[in-house]
């Protein structure tokens, strides 16, 4: 198999990975906080050592918090559901968001008095940059929620421009690194992200099952999911320690060991040449096909890893199952969970798009056998 679909989860995973999962199951699964004997203090230490590694990626200073929980979705949604909204508030997102900050959102928004408005972009599909800062002054910013790398067009926001902005505002700023988490260089001090959401499983190389938020915040959210986390038990209410406070429940820690070992030979900058070759490889092969519709930044100097079209007179799913059965690639059709995008690429009659997700294991005979099978459609 021809594995293009890296936007939903990388995939194969480093070997030493597959390795340190197995070594933790079969050695330290135990539930990591809730003993005092030796095995159990050995999965705490490698826990911490997981955090302090995340912090080192973004240039944390030490005063961060590493948040552990088991999806993205669930730390943006530990996140949203944690801040104080009041009425009126307005929140402003991409319109390039995941479901999992258009649906919690949305359902915030039936609950509270907020309004949600999206953020504008130009005909090219960049943000623009100029009437954003036209609407945070005419209607105050009490929240920006911004993805960093659109899991449909691979199109780089601006989100340190527009945090920045935000923050003249005293916004809180929520920036969803699911795709861009260990590809991209992402510094804490001068992105002013408050919340940095990351997923394990995907530019990480890590395994499913482990994900969360760096903590830039220096604030209490509420809390949204409660239970046991093996320390204060007989307080009714969550603790005030961080991150204790937002980490309820036992955690994956064949998972955690998985993700830690993923940080440890983690090669940053190189997965970034090899996504960035690759990906200007893909776009002009593609350019050169008949038929094709693609679905990218103008200014490829701010795309990555990502790439969405269509063939016309077929389709997306069409071409996808296409793809699998006749020449054993795999590629990502639809809507890919991105509901507000789709307006503005105009691709509806196509029922979505084709997406290629490129990782770290893909080579430019990957790109060639996918232009060879979409050249005889």
């Amino acid at each position: 198999m021809i594995y293009l679909d890296n936007a939903a989860t990388t995939y194969p995973k480093p070997e030493e990975v597959y390795q340190k999962i197995d070594w933790a199951n079969r050695n330290i699964a135990i539930n990591a906080g809730r003993g005092s004997y030796k095995v159990a203090q050995e999965a705490s230490r490698l826990i911490e050592d997981t955090r302090r590694r995340l912090i080192d990626l973004v240039h944390g200073t030490g005063h961060e918090h590493a948040v552990l929980l088991p999806s993205a979705t669930i730390a943006l949604n530990v996140i949203l559901n944690g801040l104080s909204f009041s009425d009126g508030d307005v929140i402003y997102v991409s319109p390039y968001e995941h479901n999992a900050v258009a649906r919690t959102l949305y359902r915030i928004s039936t609950i509270k008095n907020v309004h949600i408005e999206k953020l504008p972009v130009k005909d090219n599909l960049e943000i623009d940059m100029d009437k954003v800062k036209y609407l945070f002054m005419k209607n105050k910013p009490s929240c920006v929620c911004c993805t960093h790398v659109s899991n449909v067009t691979g199109y780089i926001l601006p989100v340190t421009e527009m945090f920045e902005v935000a923050k003249e505002y005293g916004a809180v700023t929520i920036m969803d690194a699911s795709q861009s988490f260990g590809l991209l260089d992402i510094d804490i001090k001068k992105c002013k992200a408050d919340f940095i959401v990351f997923a394990g499983h995907k530019t990480l190389y890590g395994p499913l099952g482990v994900a969360g938020f760096v903590d830039n915040a220096r604030m209490s959210l509420d809390t949204f999911i409660v239970g046991g986390t093996g320390s204060d038990s007989l307080n009714l209410d969550m603790p005030k320690k961080l991150p204790e406070r937002y980490e309820a429940a036992s955690k994956n820690i064949a998972a955690i060991a998985g993700l830690h070992e993923a940080l440890a030979v983690i090669d940053r900058n190189g997965n970034y040449q090899q996504e960035k070759l690759l990906s200007e490889y893909a776009v002009e092969k593609l350019k050169k096909l008949k038929n094709i519709i693609l679905y990218i930044p103008e200014n490829l100097a701010q795309h990555i890893g990502v790439i969405s079209f269509n063939v016309k007179g077929y389709k997306a799913d069409d071409v996808g199952m296409i793809l699998d059965e006749d020449f054993d690639i795999a590629v990502r059709t639809g809507y890919h969970c991105a509901p507000y995008i789709h307006k503005y690429l105009n691709d509806e009659k196509y029922l979505g798009t084709i997406r290629i997700g490129l990782g770290q294991y893909n080579t430019k005979n990957d790109i060639d056998q996918l232009i060879d099978a979409i050249s005889k459609l």
